[in-house]
């Protein structure tokens, strides 16, 4: 009799845990019609789509046909770092010479041994359906923290999203690799873990060097925590890691590896652009614009740093933007039509920050 009362005590909090989920369910259940309404149902509504994700990128990768574009390349870049070349001006593909930083050598150097050499492309399909999936979570944690958005709209984010699945699995661009270690940052960061937070957005510039348009986020956070004294430490983070990450690099050519890896004057081809297409492409190409839209895109940081800082989030049109391929002159337009009327509510809107942010959980 006493070892059947110990087994219940033992048995007693999984009871308890199995009641109160059933509890949770039961209140889900009778309250179905806010369950794609209400935020605090992210974490159920999040469960489910990464379920049917598996079997939608399942399916993706064994009845939709892959495209090769960039992997050929990334692969053959990568063993010219395993044969023994570290001046990155003779390192290049097929498509060009390398131009991202060391981070994206040590991480496509794994994929090219986990994939025979690169030549196992669905091994590196199921890799990179791993890589969604664990993005997907990520994603959707931030959205949990947030509680701002409601949950029907991440149906639109993944499942309903050809080029989200494209990306990652149909094509095996190295805009996963980055983006799945930003959104890791951006959940350190949630979490108050701003030294580790900063060390992945780093890794995440180490992959792809487009990632740098979130820094000025990053240092305006960064500064509203700690302050400018307080924020050089964790900018330093950053720095020291990315010198480590090109230190084979930079011994052997720094020019050659920072002129590569982090070329702000690269120049892009017409026919891949998706918000430029209404322009004519001598326009596109010209020098002038370019500097332009940096000038415009510095001007509205500063404008928001200084008077305000709001955010939203925004799909539907946009998405249906990106979708359009090739992209023609309504969906570029419609693209940018979309980004003026979010800049408008952006300026208008409610400021969501408090002056004082709360120092309840310790800095590390």
């Amino acid at each position: 009799m006493a070892a059947g009362l110990r087994k219940r005590g033992r048995a007693g909090p999984a009871t308890r845990a199995a009641g109160l989920c059933g509890q949770w369910l039961r209140r889900a259940w009778q309250e179905r019609r806010l369950l794609l309404l209400e935020p605090r149902y992210t974490l159920l509504v999040a469960a489910c789509l990464c379920l049917a994700e598996v079997g939608i990128t399942f399916w993706v990768i064994h009845r939709v046909a892959y495209t090769e574009i960039d992997w050929k390349a990334y692969m053959a870049e990568v063993e010219g770092v395993i044969n023994g070349t570290y001046d990155y001006t003779q390192l290049q593909g097929d498509t060009g010479p390398l131009v991202y930083p060391a981070g994206f050598v040590y991480i496509f150097m794994g994929l090219y041994y986990a994939t025979d050499r690169g030549a196992d492309i669905r091994m590196a399909q199921h890799i990179f359906a791993v890589l969604y999936l664990a993005t997907l979570l990520l994603v959707f944690l931030i959205y949990h923290q947030t509680c701002k958005v409601p949950p029907f709209v991440f149906f639109f984010m993944c499942c309903a999203s050809y080029r989200v699945h494209s990306i990652f699995v149909l094509r095996l661009f190295n805009d996963p690799v980055a983006m799945v270690l930003l959104f890791l940052s951006v959940n350190l960061l949630l979490a108050q873990r701003w030294s580790w937070g900063c060390c992945c957005f780093s890794l995440a510039v180490s992959v792809k060097m487009s990632v740098l348009l979130f820094a000025p986020g990053l240092l305006f956070l960064l500064l509203t925590k700690f302050g400018l004294r307080g924020a050089l430490p964790k900018l330093g983070i950053c720095a020291v890691l990315q010198v480590v990450l090109g230190l084979p690099f930079l011994l052997k050519n720094p020019v050659g590896y920072l002129s590569r890896s982090f070329d702000l004057g690269r120049q892009f081809l017409f026919r891949w652009t998706v918000n430029w297409r209404f322009l004519p492409e001598a326009l596109f190409l010209h020098r002038a614009f370019h500097l332009a839209l940096l000038t415009a895109h510095l001007t509205v940081l500063l404008l928001f740093a200084l008077c305000r800082w709001h955010r939203l989030l925004v799909l539907g049109l946009i998405e249906l933007s990106w979708n359009t391929y090739p992209s023609t002159s309504c969906s570029s337009a419609a693209l940018h039509a979309c980004h003026a009327v979010i800049l408008l509510q952006l300026w208008l809107g409610p400021q969501p920050f408090p002056k004082t942010i709360p120092h309840s959980k310790k800095a590390h």
